[in-house]
């Protein structure tokens, strides 16, 4: 009896502990959002300023593309701003049939080495469809961004893309894509930008043999799209007031943020642009502080001279290309994530201030420079040179250029309206052991040097190295542009 008892101990002793060395559940993770800050709480100056610049670093950009929508949205049809500029209705795109005029003051740091076209897309009214045409060996890239200025998808001769029919959709629609149509994007924002870029050589029989492309480098919405190849003529277009309310011609870029307006308009890139992913706190943190000066006018206040003193600030030294990448050989400084910022609000913004539209690093290369060899501001009461050692302009698949800018970053004015020089130029001369020296300077070289002469302004001026198709020596960093040498 007593045996049986302990055997019964026993096996109850080891079901209990048999059912307490079972595993608990592990309970999950909760999915719902933590809570932001807590409306109504006294906020410090200080606080508020530091939020409010935040801010307007990492909004700027979007607040850019937001504004140039909203020009776009008036205007009526196909045509030139001020004779210069070229605008589209919604959903469309307008191409030039030369290179830009060196009176275009929308988009800083034009070049002058492709045929250009833009066009907005309102892809919550629908879809857009573009056309591309054959271009046999023309090097050509189209950019296609999204509202954050981030590259949606590459396409263009880095690419090997096919003609045909391509659709770009937002990131709600769902509907039938059409036959024909050979490829279909989607943006993950509703506003997005469309700019063909087609390399054309600085002579009279390219610019007549380009034509027949650029006739058909065409955007409309989906609902016209028929199947049929459309052509335009581009050189009839009308001339129309420049939809900025701006003039074209002198100055600076227009002002497409007015930092007074600023945090008026942020509430709507808050709501229009989906948070990446890990920026749902900081969406959080930016709208705790719009809806604090919703309820006080003096936190308003503060936040606009917070704006106010920010673009006047950090945003006017980004304005210079030594601060839009990093630094490579001989005081040159490139941009290595064009296009993919992502999370990177400081490269995003220093971009959009200084050259906004910049292609990824793949498509374009770009070099900038401020300052000489001896790391003296370049001005045109001096002489310099650029010289390429023999076999070694910039190396790429598409074509390369050295512009030269004002400190505005637009062309600077000049007698014989040379604004860049590189692979369209048909005459440059090289040296005796071959290497190619461009002479910058204001006043015309000897007529030797004539071909290679980049005129420079009388004041302070910057250049520009432009690399398309990059080869793996610039990709990998194995290659930079010479030093700027100023003649002694």
């Amino acid at each position: 009896m007593k045996q049986r008892f302990l055997a019964s101990a026993v096996l109850v002793a080891a079901t209990s502990f048999s059912a307490l060395a079972q595993a608990p559940a592990i309970p999950p993770l909760k999915s719902e959002k933590p809570s932001g800050p807590v409306p109504g709480t006294l906020l410090v100056d200080d606080y508020v300023k530091n939020v409010a610049a935040l801010a307007y670093v990492w909004g700027w950009p979007m607040v850019n593309i937001r504004n140039r929508h909203l020009v776009f949205s008036k205007v009526p049809t196909n045509g030139l701003g001020d004779g210069v500029l070229p605008v589209a209705p919604l959903n469309s795109l307008t191409m030039l049939q030369d290179y830009i005029k060196p009176e275009e003051r929308a988009v800083a740091t034009p070049n002058q080495d492709t045929v250009y076209g833009f066009g907005i897309l309102s892809l919550d009214r629908e879809p857009a469809v573009f056309q591309i045409p054959d271009f046999g060996s023309r090097y050509w890239v189209y950019q296609l961004g999204n509202q954050r200025t981030d590259a949606i998808v590459g396409l263009g001769s880095t690419y090997g893309t096919k003609p045909g029919f391509y659709m770009v959709v937002g990131p709600r629609w769902n509907g039938t894509v059409p036959n024909r149509i050979t490829g279909v994007f989607r943006s993950d924002t509703d506003i997005a930008y469309i700019i063909p870029r087609a390399f054309m050589d600085d002579t009279a029989a390219d610019r007549a043999a380009i034509q027949p492309l650029v006739s058909q480098i065409v955007a409309y919405p989906v609902s016209q799209f028929d199947g049929t190849i459309k052509a335009k003529d581009w050189s009839k277009l009308p001339t129309l007031a420049d939809p900025a309310g701006g003039k074209s011609g002198s100055g600076g870029e227009t002002k497409w943020v007015k930092p007074e307006a600023f945090f008026d308009e942020l509430p709507a890139v808050l709501k229009a642009v989906p948070p990446l992913p890990g920026e749902e706190a900081l969406y959080a943190l930016f709208q705790s502080l719009l809806d604090a000066a919703a309820k006080d006018a003096n936190i308003k206040a503060l936040m606009v001279r917070t704006a106010m003193a920010t673009e006047n600030g950090v945003l006017k030294e980004l304005h210079q290309y030594r601060y839009a990448g990093v630094p490579v050989q001989n005081g040159w400084t490139s941009p290595i994530n064009g296009a993919h910022f992502g999370t990177d609000y400081y490269s995003r913004t220093a971009a959009a201030r200084a050259n906004i539209f910049v292609n990824p690093r793949n498509e374009a290369t770009y070099f900038g420079q401020e300052y000489d060899s001896d790391k003296d501001r370049l001005n045109g009461k001096y002489r310099y040179t650029v010289t390429f050692p023999k076999d070694s302009t910039p190396p790429v698949d598409g074509f390369w250029s050295l512009t030269l800018y004002n400190k505005d970053h637009f062309f600077a004015p000049n007698t014989i309206k040379r604004y860049s020089i590189g692979t369209k130029n048909k005459d440059l001369k090289l040296n005796d052991d071959g290497s190619l020296t461009i002479y910058v300077q204001s006043k015309p070289p000897g007529a030797d040097k004539r071909t290679n002469w980049l005129p420079a302004p009388t004041d302070d001026f910057e250049l520009f190295l432009r690399a398309y198709g990059p080869k793996a020596a610039i990709m990998e960093n194995k290659w930079a542009p010479p030093p700027v040498q100023r003649v002694r």
